[in-house]
């Protein structure tokens, strides 16, 4: 809990904080990977390019501050922030280097209207964020059973297949030998690889089988450039280097959106990649609970950009639809009609794709009645997706 006096202050400068948070994190992570180079192989240097991850960390420090002051919702966010750093094994020790370096941002942007109250407030802010989430990180180390030292693994690529344009999945089998690690539908797995100029990079990545095959699988998009952002470095390096029986370094299964236990009604729908962590449950379901009343939607540019196209077809007892942006089976053109939806009552419904795309189909879920706790999405990438 925030004190009072804390409390005072963060109200009163929450408002200028907020207008400069992406100066600030923008002022952060340069003067942090100056003084510790080793942590830039816990970030994607890409998010770093564009700007996202910025604006990510910006806008959690300032919802968790929001939270303190007036008990705003900030659970799925700390629980979705907790399940990527352990996919990453960011460590305890690494959270006073961070602390110092964004409250030294916080003075430089903010120049004479930090005060030593001003910032003593907003580092209380930051340690009772780092201490929730170092707690949440710990039960979800312990339940994987690993430790940032034990983290990664070696697996190796049992068979590459060619799912679709700019699309391969890797099937992969532990190196050495060992157990393959339980993990529920819709959760993803961190890859590193060490890329050609010496820079290790951790990518995470759908599981897009069901559990309890002996094997996990994952299916990786060649990321291309557009604007300031670059290829990407290990999406590109897995499709263009790695191939059956070479090896790659993998995380424990993490990430807090899977499915739900029960037989309640499913609504999947998906966009692009996005399909993944769909294909996960649904195959779940078609194994487990070929009776489950299933609705999956997705949409793509083209059926030639179609990941698992073939797969998800031959699940049997469910209802499909898709759109294609050049033209579908259904004539509607660049979108998913919501409103055209079968949407059964009391499904619970799961997004994955690109923000924009989930947040005008969850806003649309919304006008049609579904309840705001029954539409869960997985975001790629740093972003968070407005409530």
């Amino acid at each position: 809990m925030l004190s009072a006096a804390s409390a005072a202050v963060i109200r009163a400068t929450l408002p200028v904080v907020r207008d400069h948070a992406t100066e600030i994190t923008a002022e952060f992570y340069p003067s942090m990977f100056a003084a510790h180079p080793e942590l830039l192989n816990l970030f994607n240097s890409g998010n770093q390019a564009s700007g996202k991850q910025q604006i990510a960390l910006a806008s959690a420090v300032i919802a968790y501050a929001q939270h303190l002051l007036d008990g705003t919702p900030f659970g799925p966010i700390a629980e979705r922030i907790a399940h990527k750093h352990v996919s990453l094994g960011v460590r305890p020790d690494q959270y006073p280097i961070v602390g110092k370096h964004l409250i030294g941002a916080v003075a430089t942007v903010l120049g004479d209207a930090v005060t030593p109250e001003v910032a003593a407030a907003w580092d209380e802010v930051y340690w009772l964020f780092a201490v929730s989430l170092i707690a949440a990180e710990a039960r979800l180390f312990q339940k994987a059973g690993v430790s940032p030292d034990t983290l990664w693994r070696s697996w190796r690529v049992a068979k590459r297949d060619e799912e679709a344009a700019d699309t391969a999945s890797f099937t992969l089998v532990p190196d050495d030998g060992g157990p393959v690690p339980a993990f529920e539908p819709g959760q993803y797995v961190s890859v590193a690889v060490d890329l050609p100029d010496g820079h290790r990079q951790p990518r995470q990545y759908s599981l897009s089988q069901a559990p309890g095959r002996g094997e996990l699988r994952i299916t990786v998009r060649r990321v291309r450039g557009e604007g300031v952002a670059p290829d990407g470095a290990v999406s590109n390096f897995l499709h263009d280097h790695v191939q059956a029986d070479d090896t790659l370094l993998l995380g424990p299964p993490a990430g807090e959106v899977t499915l739900e236990p029960g037989d309640r009604p499913v609504v999947l729908i998906s966009a692009g990649i996005g399909i993944t962590p769909m294909l996960s449950m649904l195959d779940h379901i078609s194994a487990t609970q070929p009776t489950r009343t299933v609705v999956a939607v997705h949409a793509e540019i083209s059926a030639e950009r179609h990941a698992h196209r073939t797969e998800y077809a031959r699940l049997a007892g469910f209802r499909q639809l898709t759109w294609y942006e050049n033209g579908d089976e259904r004539g509607q053109a660049g979108r998913v009609d919501v409103d055209a939806l079968p949407l059964p009552a009391g499904a619970i419904a799961y997004l994955c794709g690109p923000i924009t795309f989930m947040r005008d189909v969850r806003a649309a879920l919304l006008r049609r009645g579904t309840h705001t706790d029954d539409v869960k999405y997985e975001v790629f990438g740093p972003g968070l997706l407005e409530q």
